[in-house]
């Protein structure tokens, strides 16, 4: 009798494990899902390397309010790589909100591709204004009542040394059907970056999924576009997976309110690859009390 009820046990086991595997791949085509994931492997790391990656990265610089002058000496308050720039590039002012750029004699730079001796680099009215001279290309950034210049720098030498991200096998049974509750329009929450500030984000509503029999949510943040922006912790962060958590996306429904979370697309935020990046932190609802091994692991020491 005892070793009958075992295999009783046994069996109910088998059909509970293959139906919770057939309702996360059921009517997926495994095959080309494999290699939507390859593809989104693929151009996650084509990114980093791009004009408008992570990895060029040369520097962040706070401005105060004044003068600020740049170059590759080391007398400047903005000191740009050696051998990129004049060791007196000029200078940005910045007054009251807006940040104006002189060079200094003999050092050309461009503004949105308009050779100039001086003009506006950030007006709060104006699209993003972008310097160049050779490799370089800087621009302004906003982080609160902040101001900040980002250098990128296509001569850096990361970008040779830059290597494929690590992933996580890809696995069918993180990609889960949940659902979005909608909040009101006017709800936000609180996002705190790596600088410490903190700030309310517009919150369109909160994922809700199933894993292993429980209930879960997650806060999604609006961008505007078709897509949640989902910032979120798990148990594999500071061992597997940056220490302090990943992104990913998931599309809006286009009706109904069926969403589907893929954990295999979850990836690093720009501070695994830079020091000079100022990445919003997950969270505390968002922080999973379990791991989640799909998606990017970590890169790098940063």
């Amino acid at each position: 009798m005892r070793n009958i009820i075992t295999l009783i046990i046994l069996f109910n086991l088998v059909i509970v494990g293959c139906t919770v595997k057939e309702k996360s791949t059921i009517g997926l085509n495994t095959e080309a899902f494999v290699e939507e994931i390859k593809e989104w492997q693929h151009n996650r790391n084509a990114y980093q390397v791009s004009e408008d990656g992570w990895v060029n990265l040369a520097g962040l610089f706070w401005l105060k309010e004044g003068i600020n002058t740049f170059g590759s000496g080391k007398e400047n308050d903005l000191v740009f790589p050696e051998g990129r720039i004049a060791e007196r590039g000029g200078f940005m002012l910045l007054k009251q909100g807006v940040v104006t750029l002189e060079s200094a004699p003999g050092v050309s730079i461009d503004l949105n591709d308009a050779a100039v001796s001086s003009g506006v680099l950030y007006h709060p009215d104006s699209s993003r204004i972008i310097a160049a001279h050779g490799s370089l290309r800087w621009f302004v950034i906003r982080r609160g009542d902040q101001y900040g210049v980002r250098l990128r720098d296509f001569e850096n030498p990361l970008l040779k040394s830059f290597t494929s991200i690590e992933c996580f096998p890809i696995d069918p049974k993180w990609r889960i059907e949940g659902r979005i509750a909608w909040a009101d329009s006017s709800r936000t929450i609180e996002i705190t970056n790596v600088l410490g500030q903190t700030g309310p984000q517009r919150s369109v509503g909160t994922l809700v999924f199933e894993y292993d029999g429980k209930e879960y949510t997650l806060d999604a943040l609006d961008e505007g576009g078709d897509e949640f922006f989902i910032i979120f912790g798990d148990e594999t962060n500071a061992r597997e997976t940056y220490g302090a958590g990943r992104y990913m996306y998931a599309p809006v429904p286009k009706e109904g309110d069926r969403v589907i979370i893929d954990f295999n697309k979850a990836y690093n935020p720009p501070c695994a690859f830079t020091e000079f990046a100022t990445c919003p932190l997950p969270p505390r609802q968002n922080i999973l009390p379990f791991a989640i091994p799909a998606g990017e692991k970590n890169y790098g020491t940063h």
